[in-house]
C-alpha cells in the first residue's frame, strides 16, 4: 500500500498523510482489520478514536487483484461497525485527489463532505458520517463483514 501511494502521489520524501503509529490502530481505542478471500489477504484498514465520540477510518486499502468485487464496501462497513463498538457515533475519513473511486464509495456509503479537519496535506476530500446500528448490508449504515484482526482465526 505504501509503495503504491508514494508512487501515485510522486512522494519521494516524508510520509503519506497524517502521521499514524501502529498502536493507534490497536485496542482499546483502535482496531486494524484484514479482509480475506479464501486464504488470501485481500484488503485491510483501521479505525481509531480521535475524539470521545468520533472515529477516523485510516489506511483503507484493497489489493489490486481484488478491486472491483465489492471488497472495499464490505471493509468500510466492517470498519464502521468497529467504530460503533469503540463508542463512536460519527466516522470521519479522507482521501486524495488521485483516488476518485474511493471518494465515490464514501459518498455512496453516506459520507458528507466536510472541511479539512485533520490537516492531511495529501487529501482533497474529507468526509463524515453519523453512524447507527442497522441490519447487515443496509446502505448508509454499518454492515457485518467477514474480516479478521491480524492473528485471529475464522472471525466472521
Amino acid at each position: 500500500m505504501v509503495t503504491e501511494m508514494l508512487a501515485l502521489y510522486e512522494i519521494t520524501t516524508g510520509r503519506i498523510g497524517v502521521p499514524l503509529e501502529p498502536e493507534e490502530l490497536a485496542p482499546p481505542t483502535g482496531v486494524y482489520l484484514v479482509g480475506w478471500i479464501g486464504d488470501q489477504a485481500a484488503a485491510g484498514g483501521g479505525v481509531r478514536m480521535v475524539e470521545p465520540d468520533v472515529a477516523e477510518i485510516k489506511r483503507m486499502y484493497v489489493r489490486p487483484g481484488f478491486r472491483g468485487r465489492g471488497v472495499a464496501r464490505v471493509l468500510l462497513g466492517a470498519l464502521e461497525a468497529e467504530a460503533l463498538r469503540l463508542g463512536a457515533c460519527v466516522a470521519r475519513l479522507d482521501t486524495g485527489p488521485k483516488q476518485p473511486l474511493a471518494q465515490g464509495l464514501y459518498e455512496r456509503s453516506g459520507y458528507d463532505p466536510i472541511g479539512n479537519w485533520n490537516d492531511n496535506p495529501h487529501a482533497a476530500y474529507w468526509g463524515e458520517k453519523r453512524l447507527s446500528f442497522a441490519a447487515p448490508g443496509r446502505p448508509g449504515n454499518a454492515a457485518r463483514a467477514e474480516v479478521r484482526s491480524p492473528g485471529e482465526k475464522g472471525l466472521s
